[in-house]
Formats: C-alpha cells, sequence, structure tokens
C-alpha cells in the first residue's frame, strides 16, 4: 500500500474525530482500511512462509512448505 492511502486513511480518521464523516467518506475509509489490512496480511503471511526450524535432530523444516502451501501446486 502507498504512502498516499495511508495518508488519506489518517485524514479520514481524524477528520471522523473531529467533524464526523459524510456517507461517501465512511465507505471509502472501510475500503481503505480493508485494504491496508490485506497488505499486512500478505506482507506477514510472505515472512512467516520464509521460516525455517533447525529440529533437534539437525534436520532443518522448511514451515512455508510444511504449513503455507508453498511450492505446492
Amino acid at each position: 500500500m502507498d504512502q498516499e492511502k495511508i495518508d488519506r486513511i489518517n485524514t479520514l480518521y481524524h477528520k471522523s474525530q473531529a467533524v464526523g464523516l459524510t456517507e461517501e467518506e465512511k465507505a471509502e475509509q472501510a475500503r481503505l482500511r480493508r485494504e491496508y489490512i490485506e497488505a499486512i496480511r500478505a506482507s506477514l503471511r510472505g515472512s512467516l512462509n520464509n521460516i525455517s526450524i533447525q529440529e533437534k535432530d539437525g534436520s532443518i523444516t522448511d514451515l512455508g512448505k510444511k504449513y503455507g502451501n508453498v511450492g505446492k501446486e
């Protein structure tokens, strides 16, 4: 998500606290918040899919392949 959209989310929040929002602005705020949350989830999912752990026996378990459906068709 680009900085312009994040700034717009913040602007709408501050306006909602000060004077309130129109119905169109409320809809825009909800849409932008959903988009922001989706971007955060995708980023977190990408990070988690790149984690590997070393087991006690010395083997390496790629958690992205095991749990994250990475590399599966």
